[in-house]
């Protein structure tokens, strides 16, 4: 089923997609955004954030 989503998401060309995955509730699910802050601290692990364009 998963597999299945992707694949037509990655073929469809002509207008946005979006796949809405439910996963466990304790699940650590990479990237993600902590709660309370802007989508500029998304992390792509634990304590692991992507270092920006123009970041030092």
């Amino acid at each position: 089923e998963v597999d299945a989503a992707i694949k037509l998401a990655m073929e469809t060309n002509d207008r946005p997609v979006v796949i809405d995955f439910i996963v466990g509730r304790d699940a650590m699910v990479w990237p993600m955004v902590p709660a309370g802050v802007s989508n500029d601290a998304v992390q792509y692990a634990r304590d692991a954030a992507p270092i920006w364009d123009g970041e030092e």
